[in-house]
């Protein structure tokens, strides 16, 4: 299983602008093959945070996705990006 998971800065006037243009993004992973779950959602505390979580199947579903194309987003320009591909080797009950 791969995780995807991180977040975005970007100027607090610019964070629903953001959010909106890529709203379409999670609802075509979602149904995606290989698509456990993805999100990325406005932080509850800092207002120019995005957190991201995406949960796949394998490389190959999550690469699938991301070479599949789609159109051009206007988005506003992030200030820094914090997100990493993490592999799982188990699963467990917390």
């Amino acid at each position: 299983m791969i995780i995807v998971a991180g977040m975005l800065r970007l100027d607090a006037n610019d964070r629903e602008r953001y959010l909106t243009a890529v709203s379409q993004v999670a609802v075509q992973a979602r149904t995606a093959p290989g698509c456990l779950d993805f999100v990325q959602a406005a932080d509850p505390i800092e207002p120019d945070r995005i957190n991201i979580f995406e949960r796949w199947e394998s490389d190959e579903y999550l690469h699938r996705f991301r070479t599949s194309g789609g159109p051009e987003l206007d988005l506003p320009p992030l200030t820094s990006a914090d997100v990493h591909k993490y592999r799982i080797s188990a699963v467990e009950e917390p």
